[in-house]
């Protein structure tokens, strides 16, 4: 580990959290459905939406009817993108004359997509031609984002309501996070990729002469667009394959920093965003220190790791730290920081590839999905996944206490219990179930490049990804298989929709509940002892389902590593 290593992860720090009061103020104008400078622009679009859709957006809906039409919004979005894909042989934009992809493939994708996920089991400039990146995928990443924002939304207006039957209206809040927040930016984001040496251009390939006279063919495409929501949304999906490790996807050091930046930069909005619309900023300021600490934690262990270097490699006289499947020109600081970074989140967007990293490091980006992705999280998904974990931890305290546990004002009573426990606990069956049982079929074991616990940890991962809805993958799984396209599109959307329903009747069920003052025998929600408390039921609550999961794998490798064996 170096100075400049620190330097780098604390400044990154330092900037978000600069970032994240203006960042949430923006939010909580849009929260609120307050008038922002860009309504000039965009309010007539705005009204031309809802005429369109006969939509009136000041009518809110309970937190069922909330519920059915992301539902059905969602269902549309994923055939609409399956029927894109199916269609891509015949559509136009297709310089490159590919074709379609199977049914297994174009359902796995579509579903990964809609979901937030962009898991990949294709390479991307390989399959897709640029209409299906535009249409079918980059519309996707927009929505899948907006949704999640939404979601958060509705979530918020359940605590800060007082004996309301209503959460929002999805519609609205959909509509006005696409507009006013993520295409403006993404329009200037993108217009810095290009100036930084992204390609954004409809063409397919380029024919050059090499240094040595050979000729060589370089796809293109509009790889800005893509990339810019990709990690503004946390999506993650990459335009080529080797997502942010490509130079035409993150071709300098002041690119990768800020697709580092703008991955959180969302999620660190939304705690303060919280914080204002429960009438309390230090409740937002709050969680965000107990994210910032589970974030920080996870980088020095990854970062030393990688610094570390193999044990394997050093006793063959070969010394430093781990730059397998790293890019020289970001290095062993920058790619861990980037593998915590979008595994914190639900991004999934890799400038390192996560399957070369070292047992122990590369275990921390699978444990922080398996946390559920509230370390920091995605858009949206990250806090409202973090708010379930808040009102476990606030009843636990009310245990100590000896009272109703109360939350921003409003007591927590066994309806909100148990569905937290019921959102929560999608994560560990369906992770631990689905690779159980791709452990002992033969379809399953098909899948692994590598043998014994690294094996086991490849399908371990894939799951987890999936379930957690991040995309990331330990790449020496070769996952474009009936089997695992089918079976993990499934994990996706249980990992997203299973999660959304619990906690939006969460939010229906506060959102009617009477405000409670705060008294003398309330446990305190917003200092140290409260983010400890916090630190402490994600660790447990999150991680100690995984252990069993965590031996098998990365501590097993890392023990044969250790050892002097290859694994």
């Amino acid at each position: 580990m170096t100075i400049q290593g620190w330097f780098l992860i604390l400044g990154f720090i330092a900037v978000l959290l600069a970032l994240t009061k203006p960042v949430g103020m923006w939010l909580h104008a849009l929260y609120e459905g307050r008038r922002t400078p860009l309504h000039i622009v965009f309010g007539p679009v705005e009204r031309g939406f809802y005429r369109l859709a006969g939509i009136d957006p000041d009518v809110e809906q309970g937190w069922r009817r909330y519920a059915l039409h992301m539902l059905l919004f969602n269902f549309v979005l994923l055939a609409f993108t399956y029927a894109v894909l199916r269609l891509q042989g015949a559509l136009p934009g297709n310089p490159q004359a590919l074709s379609a992809p199977g049914p297994d493939l174009a359902f796995n994708t579509a579903v990964s997509f809609t979901t937030n996920t962009n898991w990949q089991s294709y390479g991307g400039e390989g399959t897709m031609s640029n209409l299906s990146q535009m249409l079918g995928l980059t519309i996707q990443n927009f929505l899948s984002a907006a949704t999640g924002i939404a979601l958060a939304f509705a979530l918020f207006r359940g605590f800060a309501r007082r004996e309301a039957k209503t959460i929002g209206n999805f519609w609205a809040d959909v509509t006005r996070v696409t507009l006013y927040l993520l295409l403006p930016v993404c329009v200037v984001y993108s217009v810095f990729l290009i100036a930084s040496g992204v390609p954004q251009t409809m063409a397919g390939v380029v024919d050059v002469r090499t240094l040595e006279g050979a000729r060589q063919s370089i796809l293109l495409g509009p790889v800005a667009s893509q990339e810019a929501i990709k990690m503004l949304g946390t999506n993650g999906g990459g335009f080529f394959n080797a997502n942010s490790a490509h130079p035409f996807e993150n071709p300098t050091a002041l690119t990768n920093l800020i697709e580092m930046l703008s991955i959180f930069l969302i999620g660190f909005g939304l705690t303060w965003t919280f914080g204002k619309a429960v009438g309390n900023t230090r409740q937002g300021w709050a969680i965000l220190s107990a994210m910032v600490i589970l974030f920080l934690a996870g980088v020095t262990v990854t970062y030393w790791q990688e610094a570390a270097g193999n044990p394997v490699l050093h006793q063959l006289g070969v010394a430093g730290g781990n730059m397998e499947g790293k890019e020289v020109r970001f290095g062993i600081a920058a790619s861990s920081l980037f593998a915590v970074v979008t595994t914190a989140a639900s991004c999934g967007a890799v400038n390192a590839m996560h399957d070369s990293f070292t047992a122990l490091g590369g275990m921390i980006p699978l444990f922080n999905i398996q946390l559920g992705e509230v370390v920091i999280g995605g858009v949206g998904a990250g806090i409202y996944g973090f708010l379930l974990f808040a009102i476990l931890a606030v009843f636990v305290a009310g245990l100590m206490v000896g009272r109703t546990p109360e939350y921003v004002g409003k007591k927590i009573e066994a309806r909100e219990v148990k569905l937290a426990v019921l959102a929560i606990a999608v994560l560990p069956l369906m992770i631990l179930g689905l690779t159980s049982l791709s452990s002992v079929l033969a379809q399953g074991l098909a899948g692994p490049l590598n043998k014994g616990a690294h094996g086991f940890s490849e399908i371990l991962y894939a799951f987890t990804s999936a379930v957690g809805n991040n995309g990331s993958a330990f790449a020496g799984l070769t996952a474009n298989t009936p089997y695992y396209n089918g079976l993990l599109g499934v994990a996706m959307w249980v990992g997203r929709f299973f999660i959304i329903i619990p906690m939006l009747a969460i939010a229906g069920s506060l959102a009617a509940k009477k405000y409670t003052p705060e008294s003398a025998g309330s446990f305190p929600t917003t200092g140290g002892l409260w983010v400890g408390l916090l630190v402490g039921i994600v660790l447990i609550l999150g991680g100690l389902t995984f252990l069993p999961s965590l031996a098998l794998g990365p501590i097993a490798d890392h023990l044969a590593m250790i050892s002097g064996k290859l694994s």
